[in-house]
């Protein structure tokens, strides 16, 4: 049968099973309806598949008007087909009440697969801090593994790029970015959960990657019993005294009961009433400090941690924030107004 609206083929599983030829002799770009239990997760899949709202609605849209874009797999060894991109489609389709889902089958190995699966993934809205450190650093292991199987068997003149180099131009980053990123798999779960809640900082985060694992544990005690987490510059104190071969859990409790020092801002003396509204005239006035809201029905949403400490740090925090929920909101009324339009 024929897809409306496509030149691409869809072809029924049970008619591609009954034939003698195996399916990956299907015609490439033929989409095929795959049993959801022949479909398995790909190892070790460092993206979480949740059962959230999106997830409900992706469900909803699906019973409605079906898959629409088909999901990408691989035949395994040991039976059935491993998923590469379309884990949350094959869940929500099973929430749907779905028995198939519309996938392309390719024949890919290993590594091809991992990057193929790492950067469909990398396109979503919203990923945790530890789904994209270790999304890049499968993807790192995946490339390297090609670079070392093209330098084999090439002979090409002129440098190859690096790996980290290539991922950084994929997801539109720096390499520097993916380093830091990788380096967050350092942590140990524990600290590396609290990142991504958003209790630590990501570039705290980083500093601390550079802590042994049993300082790490060793930290976490601080932090609980301290009621604190590292700032950047006492995560850059740990990290230095943890490669100096002498950071102790007394240090940890020090630097961390330490008292986080905002810096006052500094204010430009006016000369006159005159200068003054010349200067508002010419610049927006600049505004300092935190705006003052009701905390309670914030609290769902953010961590408690911005609001107890009074720091530059989280007043960046807290502003990236509401400009991302304004940014949010934009969007929402932006598609209202088009639907309605429509």
């Amino acid at each position: 049968m024929k897809n409306s609206g496509t030149n691409i083929s869809l072809t029924p599983y049970d008619e591609i099973m009954s034939s003698d030829a195996s399916p990956m002799s299907v015609p490439f770009g033929t989409i095929v309806e795959l049993p959801l239990n022949q479909l398995h997760p790909f190892k070790n899949h460092p993206f979480r598949v949740v059962d959230d709202d999106h997830m409900k609605k992706t469900a909803e849209s699906i019973r409605d008007f079906g898959v629409l874009v088909p999901g990408l797999v691989r035949p395994r060894p040991e039976g059935g087909y491993e998923i590469i991109a379309g884990h949350r489609r094959k869940r929500a389709s099973e929430i749907a009440g779905r028995e198939t889902m519309p996938v392309i089958i390719r024949d890919l190995d290993d590594d091809e697969a991992t990057i193929a699966m790492v950067d469909s993934n990398l396109q979503r809205e919203f990923i945790l801090h530890s789904e994209r450190a270790a999304a890049y650093q499968m993807k790192m292991e995946a490339l390297s593994h090609q670079g070392k199987r093209n330098d084999l068997t090439s002979s090409q003149v002129g440098t190859k790029l690096r790996a980290d180099q290539i991922i950084a131009d994929d997801a539109g980053t720096s390499r520097n970015q993916v380093q830091r990123y990788i380096r967050l798999n350092n942590l140990v779960k524990p600290i590396l959960d609290m990142v991504d809640s958003e209790k630590i900082a990501f570039t705290p985060a980083v500093e601390l990657s550079y802590l042994k694992p049993e300082e790490q544990e060793g930290l976490l005690e601080a932090m609980s019993a301290e009621q604190a987490t590292p700032s950047l510059s006492q995560a850059m104190r740990m990290k230095k005294r943890s490669q100096e071969g002498h950071l102790s859990k007394e240090d940890m409790h020090h630097i961390l009961s330490e008292v986080k020092k905002t810096p006052k801002p500094i204010e430009k003396p006016l000369t006159s009433s005159v200068d003054a509204g010349k200067e508002k005239e010419e610049s927006a006035p600049q505004i300092t400090g935190f705006i003052t809201l009701p905390i309670e029905p914030f609290l769902k949403y953010i961590p408690k941690t911005l609001f107890q400490q009074k720091t530059p740090e989280n007043q960046d925090k807290l502003t990236r924030l509401f400009l991302k929920m304004a940014e949010l909101y934009k969007k929402y009324l932006d598609k209202k107004r088009a639907q309605e339009r429509g």
